[in-house]
Formats: structure tokens, C-alpha cells, sequence
């Protein structure tokens, strides 16, 4: 890991920055309080710099990597690359940081943690809470988009914590009342609803218009896209609580596909351009700091997954080729005694010019193939049709041939061997208990639980390389199987077996917002600890 600059100089900076930003971005605020519904030819040719100034910001901080000026890459590191991109099978770090007692062996770090929290809230929804004072009532487009954004980026801060400060953002000067995760996820619903609405007005008004178009990171300022994004998350957290709350997430997730616009069918919700660059590729690439997990070497070699390629680089691992391996990944909670022996194996195959992905064609599809299999209504074809459109979708976003042989494959993951440790400490435990043993084929003579853990595989391998979504349906589902960490130095705050849960709430929370934070605490049932399981979250 980079040096990093003492946390709370850090955040100092930002709220500053943030409050500079939003001073010079408003102060013309009454020259330019024009209504947008009716927009004139003049209008539509305006920059309208002074709401879309912010929109660059709050798109790159979701998958997080705006450029602050003093070097960003760090920040998604520890915002999302050293917990979610982890904990979801998808990556792990050769680096012993901290003597081996981090994250990766349930020692979790509140240093690391807590940064998601704190720059999401000083960096994301200052901006966007500006952003709705200045839109709410007389630029309905820009408006809905920010509200979009906003359960896109908050609903990942939920999925880690649980309570959020939502509803309530910015009542309050010195803290904020929380939400349950209950309570945040039926806003998240109401918020994409209303969005949706109102880019149906604009649209149908102004078919030709763009205002959005100068500041749009994911879809060229195209708000059909936007609706479709829209009802694509509304599905998204409509399984997400499948288990919890059975007929709201059915009710969410038949309305989503039901609106007119649909849902994302071939377009990816990715955050490109506008000095945007990929944090991972550097944090791989450059530093050496993150590599192939044990479990997508175990899945992908497994299965011959031709999109191995397209993932990771081949290891540069003399010791792995010589022993057969192509590919090479870490277990994660391994005894790391030094920064050098894994360092070789394969790197992540990103560059800076890789977009900041964060929803693909290919998961909605496997969630309507989840939401078919369920029984519900309006899903567009049966669970086995949709799944084989995720994994041709898939194929195709990521450039890889073959998907119609995959699709009636037969392979399982393959073991996984630990070829550095040579009294075999690190490697899978033996047995079928941690190995994925469903195929790409899909089976109707099987079980609906085994055909869930084929859809929820699949989806796993297709939302590479985001680990924050992955991360969230391993805890919703228990797929796929994923190795249990080695060493386990949380104290018996998290099970081995039952593997990490969520994440410690902000410490800068709890010290400055202490009556929020019992709160908080209060509504997640149990300790604020790592093994505490989130409201969704019920197996």
C-alpha cells in the first residue's frame, strides 16, 4: 500500500474542498433558476455547469477513484479493494500488511473500514445532496439522475454496514438520525420510482434533449438509459431481500420489469472518461498489492472459462508454470510472512483506461433468472432461457468465443493447491464442502437450489470485477462456495465457517455522532462487529 497521509488530515481536506467546490458552483444560482420542464432551444444548448459541475464527482466516488489532486488509487484501496474485493472470492493481497493482522484474517482494520463511510458521506452526498436543494423543483431531469446515483452509491454503503444516515441526510449540522436497513431499502425503491417518473416526463417532452449529456460518465447523456438503469437496480435490491421480505421483493421486482422502458439488456452502467482511470489496474499492476483469489483460479480453470483471459494475466510465477499452472490465486486468511513469495502470481488484466463497472447486462439477467425460478411474473422467459442469455451476454461483453460449448458443460471448479506451502498449512481444506460442485450446464432435473447456486455462479463470474456486489449475494446466498480463511484473528467475533458479515461502523461516527451511533447499533441486533449479519442477510 502507498504511504498514506495521517486519515483525518485527509478527511479535513475533503470537507473543505467539498465546501469551495459547492460555493463557487452556486453562487450564480438565482441567475441561472430557470424551469426545466419546458425546455427552450436556448436551454438545451446551455452547459448548465452550475448542477452538472458536481455530477463528475459523485459518479467516479461510487466505484471510487476521483482524482483529489494528491493521488487517488489508495482510496478505493482501502474504500472497497482490502474488504469486498476480498471477501468475494475475486481478489487477495500478497502483502502482509500489518504483520498479517488486517482484514484478510478477520482482523479487521477501523483505519481501512471506515474510510467507505467517511468519504462516501464528506465526498458523495454533499455533492449530491447540493445537487437536489439546486434541482428538486425546477430541473426534474438532473434531478432524477442525481436520485439514481444515489441509491446506486448508498445502497453499497448499506450492503457493508447496515443503518445508513438517508432519509435524514442533512437535518442535522453535528450528526444524523439512522435508517434501518429496512427502512433505508423501502426508500431506495421510492427514490428509483420517482426518478424513473420524472425522466418519463422529460423524455416524452423533450425526445431530442441532452442537458445531461456533458457531464454523463455511463450513458451519453441517453435518460432511456437511465430509466433502464433505473429498473435494473430496483430489481437488483428487489432480490436482494427475497429472503428477508418475500412479497415487497416480488412486488419491486415485477414493477421494474413491467415499466415500459425495461430493464438493461445489452448496455453496461460503467463509469468511464472525464480523467476517470481504474484503481485496480494500478493497485495490481503497478504496486503488486492485489492478485487473483484462490476461488476464481479454482472456478475458472475449473469450468475452462475462456474468460480467464480476459480477467487476470497469466502468472509470472516460475515455480506455478512449472507445475502446470497458467493461472495462479491466493487464498485468502493465508499465514503471509513476507511481501515476496505470492507476488507473482496473476495480476489483475485491467488498465487505467478500464471503466469503473457497476451493473452489466448479463446480471440482470441472472436476476430475472433468480426472480423466474422464484415464480414471479413478467421475468421475460423461464429461468433456464435467462440464464443462458446471462452467460451469452457475458461472453460477449468481455470478447471471449465458446459460450455455447460452456453451456452444456460438465466441469466443476478444480481443488485448489497452495504450491508455496510446502507443509501444506494454506491449502483448501480437503472435501467437496468448499469446492463449487455445479456445472455450466443447466439441469432442470435438478433442485432449485442447485439450479440458484448455477445462477448465482454464473452471475458471480459476470460481475467481475466488482466485489462489492459479489461480496453482498455470497452473503445473501452462500454462492458460490468460497474457501474459509486460514487464520481467523477476530477474536471469535467471526466465524470461520460463517465467514465476515459486514463491516465496523465508522469510528469518526461513533466519536462524533455517538447518540446516531447506539442507534445505529441498536437497529442491526447484535454487536458492531464483523460477525453481525445484516438485516437481508437470514441464512
Amino acid at each position: 500500500m502507498k504511504t498514506m497521509k495521517t486519515y483525518s488530515k485527509i478527511l479535513s481536506c475533503l470537507l473543505i474542498t467539498g465546501i469551495l467546490f459547492f460555493s463557487a458552483c452556486t453562487n450564480k444560482f438565482e441567475e441561472y433558476n430557470i424551469d426545466e420542464r419546458g425546455v427552450t432551444d436556448k436551454q438545451i444548448q446551455s452547459d448548465y455547469y452550475f448542477i452538472g459541475g458536481f455530477f463528475p464527482q459523485m459518479q467516479q466516488m461510487i466505484y471510487c477513484n476521483f482524482n483529489w489532486g494528491w493521488g487517488n488509487n489508495w482510496t478505493y484501496q482501502i474504500m472497497q479493494n482490502l474488504n469486498a474485493d476480498i471477501f468475494s472470492g475475486y481478489m487477495m493481497t500478497p502483502t502482509a500488511f500489518a504483520g498479517n493482522v488486517n482484514n484478510t484474517t478477520y482482523a479487521l482494520v477501523d483505519g481501512w473500514n471506515g474510510s467507505a463511510w467517511d468519504y462516501t458521506y464528506a465526498y458523495f452526498m454533499t455533492a449530491e445532496n447540493q445537487v437536489e436543494k439546486i434541482t428538486k423543483d425546477d430541473y426534474p431531469s438532473f434531478y432524477a439522475t442525481a436520485l439514481i446515483l444515489k441509491v446506486a452509491a448508498m445502497h453499497r454503503i448499506s450492503d457493508l454496514y447496515g443503518p445508513i444516515i438517508y432519509t435524514h441526510y442533512g437535518d442535522s449540522k453535528t450528526g444524523g438520525q439512522f435508517d434501518s436497513q429496512k427502512d433505508a431499502y423501502y426508500a431506495f425503491f421510492e427514490d428509483l420510482k420517482t426518478a424513473v417518473t420524472l425522466l418519463d416526463e422529460f423524455v416524452k417532452q423533450n425526445p431530442e434533449a441532452k442537458p445531461f449529456v456533458k457531464y454523463d460518465q455511463l450513458f451519453e447523456g441517453d435518460y432511456t438509459q437511465w430509466i433502464k438503469f433505473a429498473n435494473s437496480l430496483r430489481l437488483r435490491l428487489a432480490i436482494r431481500i427475497s429472503d428477508v421480505e418475500p412479497a415487497k421483493a416480488k412486488t419491486e421486482a415485477e414493477a421494474a420489469l413491467a415499466n415500459s422502458y425495461g430493464v438493461l439488456e445489452t448496455k453496461v452502467a460503467q463509469v468511464s472518461g472525464k480523467g476517470y482511470t481504474n484503481p485496480v489496474a494500478a493497485i495490481s499492476n503497478s504496486w503488486g498489492d492485489i492478485l487473483m483469489g484462490a476461488p476464481m483460479e479454482s472456478i475458472l480453470t475449473g469450468y475452462n472459462d475462456p474468460r480467464i483471459k480476459k480477467f487476470f494475466n497469466e502468472t509470472a510465477d516460475p515455480d506455478a508454470k512449472s507445475k502446470g499452472y497458467a493461472y495462479k490465486g491466493i487464498r485468502q486468511g493465508i499465514n503471509l510472512t513476507d511481501n515476496v513469495t505470492y507476488r507473482s502470481h496473476s495480476s489483475i488484466n485491467l488498465t487505467a483506461e478500464s471503466p469503473g463497472i457497476l451493473m452489466t447486462a448479463a446480471e440482470v439477467y441472472f436476476l430475472r433468472a433468480e426472480g423466474a425460478l422464484k415464480g414471479w411474473s413478467g421475468m421475460g422467459g423461464t429461468a433456464k432461457e435467462l440464464y443462458e442469455l446471462g452467460v451469452n451476454t457475458s461472453f460477449e461483453q468481455w470478447g471471449a468465443s465458446g459460450a455455447a460449448d460452456y453451456l452444456t458443460s460438465s466441469n466443476v471448479a478444480a481443488p485448489y493447491v497452495d504450491i508455496k506451502a510446502a507443509d501444506g498449512v494454506n491449502d483448501v481444506l480437503k472435501g467437496s464442502n468448499y469446492l463449487n460442485n455445479v456445472s455450466p450446464a443447466w439441469d432442470e432435473a435438478t433442485s432449485d437450489e442447485q439450479r440458484l447456486q448455477k445462477i448465482i455462479t454464473q452471475k458471480w463470474i459476470a460481475t467481475f470485477p466488482e466485489g462489492m456486489e459479489a461480496w453482498s449475494e455470497f452473503r445473501r446466498t452462500g454462492y458460490p462456495k468460497l474457501f474459509p480463511v486460514v487464520l481467523n484473528l477476530s477474536d471469535g467475533k467471526i466465524s470461520t465457517e460463517g465467514f465476515v458479515k459486514r463491516l465496523n461502523f465508522s469510528v469518526t461516527e461513533k466519536s462524533s455522532n455517538e447518540a446516531g451511533y447506539n442507534q445505529a447499533v441498536e437497529m442491526l441486533n447484535g454487536p458492531d462487529t464483523g460477525g453481525t449479519p445484516l438485516w437481508w442477510d437470514i441464512d
